[in-house]
This record gives C-alpha cells, sequence and structure tokens, in this order.
C-alpha cells in the first residue's frame, strides 16, 4: 500500500506564492505517474496538474496553467506543485494522487492512490 503526505499548506495573500511537497511511504511511485487535485467548497474535486513517471511530460489545468508548476525529484519520489501569484480562487484543499501506470490525465479515476490532502487558504 502506498501512503502519500501533502505538506506546505497554509494561508497566503494573493499575489504569494507557496510550494506544496507530496512525499510517499515508498519508493514504488518512482514508476508511477502522480498528479496534484484541489477540491474548492462547494464544486467537485478538479485536476490541477499531472507529471509522467519521469517528469518528462507535465500536464496543467487551463486554470492554473502558467501559474503553477509541477515537479519531481528522483532520488526520493517527493513530487512538487509551485504555486505562483496564488489567487483567492486558488483556496481549497490541495490532494496527491498517484497513478498506476507511467502517467495519467485529468481524470480522477486514473488514480489509484490519495494523499489526506493540505489546505491552501489565498486571501485577498
Amino acid at each position: 500500500q502506498v501512503q502519500l503526505q501533502e505538506s506546505g499548506g497554509g494561508l497566503v495573500q494573493a499575489g504569494d506564492a507557496l510550494t506544496l511537497s507530496c512525499g510517499a511511504s515508498r519508493r514504488t511511485t518512482s514508476n508511477n505517474g502522480m498528479g496534484w487535485f484541489r477540491h474548492i467548497p462547494g464544486k467537485e474535486r478538479e485536476f490541477v496538474a499531472a507529471i509522467s513517471w519521469n517528469g518528462g511530460n507535465t500536464y496543467y489545468a487551463d486554470a492554473v496553467k502558467g501559474r503553477f508548476t509541477i515537479s519531481r525529484s528522483r532520488p526520493d519520489g517527493t513530487v512538487y506543485l509551485q504555486i505562483q501569484t496564488a489567487k483567492p480562487e486558488d483556496t481549497a484543499i490541495y490532494f496527491c494522487a498517484a497513478c498506476r501506470s507511467a502517467v495519467c490525465g485529468s481524470s480522477a479515476n486514473g488514480y489509484a492512490y490519495w494523499g489526506k490532502g493540505v489546505q491552501v487558504t489565498v486571501s485577498s
């Protein structure tokens, strides 16, 4: 069983930057695609970004393209989500997820393992 743990959330002001991290309990995720999703209150969980197993391919939701950057560290498997120019509408619980294959897209159905989430609040 793979366990994922997000960290780095908190309260920031609009325009600020922050970085979320996702650590895995085992190195098995080194061969798996990874993704970030978020849950905004009153809305369904939505895709944010994804990265292939080797970091060679990245995908972003239109709402975050140009402001968010997903990356991963090959030595320890940590996956990062850098948020630049945060907006109040980015306020959400952010979840890290690992898929069963080398890369997964924007559908949550493709992801087998999920973290418990971390709160990000952006004040205006």
